[in-house]
């Protein structure tokens, strides 16, 4: 059975577990580069080998020691002690199954209707949108929330703030740029690494954009035709930071048949300020990781299996994979802001 890894494993020995090459590769595809999504901007993809295994914990106390010493004549010193604390994950298996009518698509294709594009190209495209909003849905369920991270603060619209309070960012008198560079250089002071990622809510990005001491910071950065604006990149260079993504990934909550609620995944007026490393690695420090099992061992990811349906009832499927398993690996390398509007 396809539902386990366990399942999938065997398949593959047997040589059974054989994915379609070409949509695998275009699901692949649609999957990395779709900019709507943040799980993975803020949480990287670290493929793994095996779908459940051991990672580290990594402890800031043992990182930023100076533990070389001057060697004695005829001697060695005493070796470094590193703690090696390690957490478990374990790539549970989501499967997404689309069918094709294969008799209305005949149909389709005679009166050169819709189904002149291949219709498994169309499937393969939703399965790997819809692996994005899941993961989102996922990350925005465990990480962009309150009660998460040690490092977490509450806007008040108040310039009288104490203790683990900030200034919302909807007050006029907030220095959006003056904020992150303190509390980058916190994070800093404490890990060793400086923060490059930043994830904005919906609310936060437009209330940025239309912020009288943002908009102070670009007006001379354009012209008469075309006056500055303020965008993500522009935002990115204003607070000192590698990227600078929106939670604006939208997802419909009401059930199948039911009117559509539509929404953005995850708190519109949070904030989460992290360090995510560009190499991921088990033995690479990060905020977090997404887990991603390489089930055949090639990068893929995403595979997609198409096959046909039972007999007399003429169909084919379409089918994607994905084992992962979001962590959070750093608690020092993530600062959670509440109510930042």
């Amino acid at each position: 059975m396809r539902t386990t890894t366990k399942g999938i494993a065997a398949e593959i020995a047997k040589g059974a577990f054989r994915p379609h090459t070409a949509l695998t590769n275009m699901a692949l595809s649609y999957y990395q580069n779709s900019a709507n999504y943040f799980a993975k901007s803020l949480f990287p993809i670290c493929p793994v080998d095996l779908s459940s295994d051991n990672f580290y914990i990594f402890d800031k106390e043992d990182l930023l020691r100076d533990s070389w010493q001057r060697k004695p004549a005829y001697g060695k010193v005493n070796p470094a002690v590193v703690s090696e604390h390690t957490d478990t994950y374990n790539c549970g298996v989501d499967q997404m199954i689309m069918g094709i009518d294969q008799i209305r698509q005949t149909d389709l294709q005679r009166r050169q209707g819709p189904a002149t594009r291949d219709p498994r190209v169309q499937r393969t495209k939703t399965i790997a949108e819809q692996a994005n909003i899941h993961q989102d849905v996922k990350f925005a369920g465990s990480f962009f929330k309150k009660g998460v991270w040690t490092n977490e603060y509450t806007g008040i619209d108040s310039t009288s703030v104490s203790g683990k309070q900030f200034i919302k960012f909807s007050n006029d008198n907030s220095d959006q740029v003056k904020f992150f560079d303190e509390k980058a250089t916190e994070m800093q002071e404490v890990t060793g690494r400086r923060p490059n990622r930043i994830g904005l809510g919906a609310n936060v990005f437009t209330t940025l954009k239309n912020h009288p001491g943002i908009l102070e910071r670009v007006k001379y950065g354009g012209s008469t035709a075309n006056p500055g604006s303020v965008t993500l990149n522009v935002l990115s260079q204003l607070f000192s930071t590698e990227r600078v993504v929106v939670m604006q990934s939208i997802m419909n909550k009401a059930d199948m048949g039911g009117e559509a609620d539509m929404g953005f995944i995850g708190d519109p007026n949070a904030i989460l300020l992290c360090y995510a490393t560009n190499s991921p690695s088990i033995d690479e420090p990060s905020a977090g990781y997404i887990f991603t099992w390489d089930m055949l061992g090639d990068g893929q990811l995403l595979p997609i299996l198409n096959y046909l349906g039972e007999n007399g009832t003429h169909t084919e499927y379409v089918e994607g994979l994905m084992a992962s398993d979001m962590k959070k690996t750093a608690d020092d390398l993530g600062m959670f802001f509440a109510d930042a509007v």
